[in-house]
């Protein structure tokens, strides 16, 4: 006799894949209706709601693509990824790279992009708070060892890059009727951009190629002797001073620490 754990892994897997003869014959008929339709049933439930979590994650790209072919999409990306957390929020993670290998879509080559942004935003809004760097505890560093910082950037933080004006996109159907879209011209060129949160709204940071390489090796955990010459090698006028003080004003960071495994400043102290 199968276990209620071993019950449950069959029901799921049904759920999930498809078939369930070995489910079937575990279900009673009830009401006249056959275990196999009850399980039908269930299943079309499971699917339809894993597909709307995925609408209302990916709004814009449902909007550009139409309800009636997400829903197929969504279909078929369930059927290749079934949920396999008990968090819904944790459920819809790669899309965007689904979206980008579906040839159907080849003629939308943003979309991709558009999608990563929408879980961008997601992941943060949905992300653990933190408390802001305290920027006096930095004035204590002593000035030899000041090259060794490094930033820890708040946890609701996410990059978004793309050769395509994907945050113009996005902006542009917000509205709620089609006929207030704006138009969009491709022409316009990528972005990078940091999706951040300030209390409870999340917002975009538009950032340059030097700040972006910047924050990015920062958020590997490298100091900041090796973040801002990297920053320069992407961009020759990169002004570390401006950078840091507009992240330090938008609270982009969390706390500080010092490289060579002293880890006394993670919370904010040396």
């Amino acid at each position: 006799m199968l276990s209620l754990l071993e019950t449950q892994a069959l029901v799921a897997d049904a759920l999930r894949r498809g078939g369930g003869a070995r489910v079937t014959a575990l279900l009673r008929d009830a009401n006249g209706i056959a275990a196999e339709r009850r399980l039908h049933v269930y299943r079309n439930n499971h699917v339809a709601g894993l597909a709307a979590a995925l609408a209302a994650v990916y709004p814009v790209t449902a909007r550009l693509v139409g309800d009636d072919f997400f829903r197929q999409l969504a279909r078929a990306y369930i059927a290749r990824h079934p949920s396999t957390s008990a968090d819904l929020h944790a459920f819809g993670s790669l899309l965007p790279a689904f979206v980008g290998r579906h040839e159907s879509l080849a003629a939308l080559p943003y979309l991709a992009d558009v999608a990563a942004l929408e879980w961008a935003v997601h992941e943060v809004y949905h992300e653990a708070d933190e408390q802001t760097l305290d920027v006096a505890a930095l004035a204590g560093v002593a000035a030899e060892a000041q090259t060794r910082i490094r930033l820890h950037l708040q946890l609701a933080t996410r990059f978004v890059a793309s050769p395509f004006p994907v945050l113009a996109i996005w902006r542009a159907n917000q509205a709620a009727g089609d006929d207030a879209v704006a138009t969009v011209s491709l022409a316009d060129g990528g972005v990078h951009a940091l999706v951040a949160r300030q209390d409870f709204a999340v917002e975009f940071r538009v950032l340059g190629a030097g700040e972006d390489r910047f924050l990015r090796e920062l958020a590997a955990g490298r100091p900041l002797a090796f973040a801002v010459p990297a920053a320069l090698d992407v961009d020759s006028g990169f002004d570390f001073a401006s950078t840091l003080a507009r992240h330090l004003a938008l609270g982009t960071f969390r706390a500080w620490s010092l490289a060579d495994g002293d880890e006394g400043g993670v919370e904010g102290t040396a």
